[in-house]
């Protein structure tokens, strides 16, 4: 039937967009450039597969669904996540996923489940085409993003081109320089270098097996130097265990052809000389693993340098104060050091949700609960980690040991399944040398996968693969054991032309229910561009809040179920009101009409964040934006401050190391009139963060001014003196630790001498 094969194209075709075009799916106008925009694509393909795939069901007049080896684990999995999302500190959260990323959600997972068996159960005579057709395209996609990213290493970036039309890299902050470390259109370096290691196996089995090497060659070093480009270490170690695990796996099939592993047919083969051949790469272009720099050209050049240095520093010691200082200077606290705080914080949150965790994507909320006080004293002391930058660790935490449990078990039974095809093709010796091969590649893809997961957390794209590479394995294993399987028989060809009305019923309905689920994704989307704008605005470079307000109430009108449209809206709501109540009025009417506004927007900024507040209590984020509304109200209404006070107290409770939280309840406090207790969370604040940054700097500073007040009476005699010793000390401190020009500070130690 001619309808059915179209369904098959649809589906066909369909996959190929998946991996042709998610990897390069961004856009400047979403809140989140790069992730957001892969996700939305992906479910908008998942809704067409989903409805062809019901559609030729309907039309074969039968259930077309494929059974495999990965049934349990893989329900197992899907059950855990499902019951952690019931029980979620946010379920909204554990559904949609954490926003800006979605990826992890339930939502998304069910999706790259279904896409899994969307693959195997809708190709048949033609799955090995297929597969090998999407592999081709993936190689296309990587091409594309590859060839995007590598001219930003030399300060040209299109990206910058088509966001504002200048060829460099103006558009990114000092912080996000691809000229340090390259991200193309993954958003990220190490996302970009997890893509680039899936790749590198499949790209370098088109050289084993002699495949076009006049472009599989180049391609595979391209994709090589990008990676290196992007200076992860995570990248680079997944992909050399994934070459190492294809050079075992590869040579030992090979062992009875070849003399021994070290013979020169050995060193010859084509993988040998690819292997030599990413040396050499790496060589000239360097590590980012310190452990292996030695070994490149940049390493062998700093250590020159640094032994003419310490020669010049023997006859001259100021030279080598002056170097030493230079080193020690990192810019920042070591990365590896910040992820241990924040995989503590993961076990953390774990032992107190040993079976099915805080609930699906709630790591940045959970963290706050169960931060280390360690982290208050790395550079990233007040960065929000919305995943343990483990992915094992993350389902640790979030989904407890039955999430992480059945994860690992459809690891697990995937890699038995591939060993076990793989002894018994070399037990056999009759094997198609090409499948083969790209069977070994492709395990090679999913263990790079499982080692860049090991150091960081998966995106769209990468668990897309994680996904799907098991499907493409099966699919070839099937072709290798298709004398023992049974004969397909092609249904389509025994159905009638003719389609009833009972089918057309269904599919109508379908379809229509399709078309709305894809409305409802544009409608999202065009909602979250909305909120970006509006967002955007909001800042403080730019505080054009009365302009934002019309796009934040658009992203709201267009999804109302999304708390964060409406918790940015309510302090939109408060600081106009707050602007409109504070303005000089001409005349009486004016003022008149600017209070009733304001009033208005008062009450719908308070309803809002009540709203957001009963339906996500556990939300920290949440907590402290409501503690900016009310602090913001409180300007031109005192009454207010006590609201604040009570959601920064509630805020405390859920972020009990979070230093900022109780810096501002502190102040609060002391605005309130509650003196000791004022201090008491001042002295915590410090406690949390005992160093000489400038934010302590403020802290010891309202601490020193609450001893004083505390320890002088209404006429300013000091009837405390131990608290008046404890005010100067915090002021010394100050002066001596971290400002000693501070004019405020050498003002108050003045006036307390007299």
């Amino acid at each position: 039937m001619k309808l059915i094969n179209f369904c098959n194209r649809v589906i066909e075709f369909s996959f190929y967009a998946l991996f042709l075009l998610v990897p390069w799916a961004f856009w400047k106008d979403t809140s989140e450039l790069f992730e957001l925009n892969k996700m939305w694509l992906t479910w908008a393909i998942a809704v067409i597969i989903a409805a062809t795939w019901m559609t030729k069901m309907i039309l074969e007049k039968k259930f077309s669904f494929k059974r495999t080896p990965l049934d349990i684990p893989i329900a197992l999995f899907l059950i855990s996540q499902i019951i952690s999302t019931l029980f979620s500190m946010d379920s909204h959260v554990s559904f949609w996923g954490y926003y800006s990323r979605f990826n992890g959600g339930l939502l998304s997972t069910i999706t790259y489940i279904f896409l899994y068996y969307a693959f195997l159960s809708n190709f048949q005579t033609n799955a090995v085409e297929v597969v090998k057709k999407s592999l081709l395209l993936s190689l296309i996609s990587g091409l594309i993003v590859a060839l995007w990213g590598l001219p930003s290493h030399f300060g040209y970036d299109p990206t910058c081109l088509i966001f504002r039309g200048s060829f460099d890299v103006s558009c990114w902050t000092p912080d996000f320089m691809p000229t340090v470390r390259i991200f193309s259109s993954l958003g990220q370096p190490d996302w970009l270098a997890a893509y680039l290691a899936i790749l590198l196996p499949i790209s370098l089995t088109y050289i084993v097996i002699n495949r076009k090497l006049w472009l599989t060659i180049p391609l595979t070093a391209l994709f090589y130097l990008d990676l290196l480009y992007t200076r992860a270490r995570s990248g680079v170690v997944g992909i050399w265990v994934a070459l190492i695990f294809f050079a075992i796996a590869y040579f030992w099939s090979q062992r009875k052809r070849m003399k021994s592993f070290l013979s020169v047919e050995t060193l010859k083969s084509p993988f040998s000389l690819s292997i030599i051949g990413l040396l050499i790469i790496t060589f000239f272009i360097g590590t980012p693993v310190s452990q292996l720099s030695i070994f490149t050209l940049e390493g062998i050049t700093q250590k020159f340098q640094t032994m003419q240095a310490q020669k010049k520093a023997s006859t001259n010691p100021a030279a080598a104060t002056s170097t030493s200082a230079q080193s020690a200077y990192n810019g920042g606290t070591e990365s590896a050091d910040i992820r241990l705080l924040v995989w503590t914080g993961a076990i953390n949150a774990w032992k107190d949700n040993p079976i099915f965790g805080t609930g699906v994507e709630t790591y940045a909320f959970a963290y706050y609960k169960y931060k280390p006080v360690g982290q208050n004293l790395t550079s990233e002391w007040n960065y929000l980690y919305n995943k343990a930058h483990n992915e094992y660790l993350n389902y640790l935490a979030t989904t407890g040991i039955v999430g992480l449990g059945t994860y690992l078990s459809m690891i697990v039974v995937f890699f038995w399944l591939f060993i076990k095809y793989y002894l018994s093709n070399i037990k056999k010796g009759v094997y198609d040398v090409n499948h083969f091969v790209l069977n070994i590649a492709l395990a090679s893809s999913y263990v790079s996968i499982l080692v860049t997961d090991f150091f960081g957390f998966s995106v769209v794209i990468t668990n897309i693969y994680l996904f799907m590479i098991p499907a493409f394995v099966l699919i070839l294993m099937q072709q290798e054991n298709k004398a023992t399987q049974p004969q397909i028989v092609n249904k389509a060809a025994k159905i009638e032309t003719g389609i009833s009305i009972w089918q057309w019923t269904p599919i109508f309905f379908m379809l229509v229910a399709a078309c709305f689920s894809l409305m409802t994704l544009l409608r999202f989307w065009q909602a979250d561009v909305a909120y970006a704008l509006g967002y955007n605005l909001d800042q403080n470079q730019i505080k054009e809040y009365k302009q934002a307000y019309p796009n934040l109430h658009k992203a709201v009108e267009l999804r109302g179920s999304e708390p964060l449209f409406k918790d940015e809206l309510s302090v939109n709501d408060a600081t106009i009101a707050v602007g409109l109540v504070s303005q000089k009025a001409q005349d009486e009417n004016t003022k008149k009409q600017a209070y009733d506004i304001a009033s208005s927007l008062t009450q719908e900024a308070i309803n809002t964040s009540n709203e957001i507040i009963s339906e996500h209590p556990n939300n920290v984020v949440f907590w402290k934006t409501r503690v900016r509304l009310f602090y913001t109200l409180s300007q031109v209404d005192s009454r207010y401050l006590s609201q604040a006070l009570y959601a920064i107290e509630k805020a405390s409770l859920l972020a009990p190391n979070d230093q900022m939280i109780w810096y501002n309840l502190g102040v609060l406090y002391g605005q309130t009139g509650n003196i000791d207790q004022a201090i008491s969370a001042l002295e915590k604040t410090v406690t949390l963060k005992p160093d000489k940054s400038s934010f302590n700097k403020d802290a010891h500073y309202a601490l020193g001014i609450l001893y004083n007040k505390k320890a002088t009476d209404k006429n300013g005699k000091i009837v405390n003196l131990d608290l008046q010793k404890k005010a100067i000390e915090q002021m010394q401190y100050i002066i001596k630790n971290i400002s000693p020009t501070d004019m405020e500070t050498l003002k108050s130690l003045s006036e307390w001498a007299k």
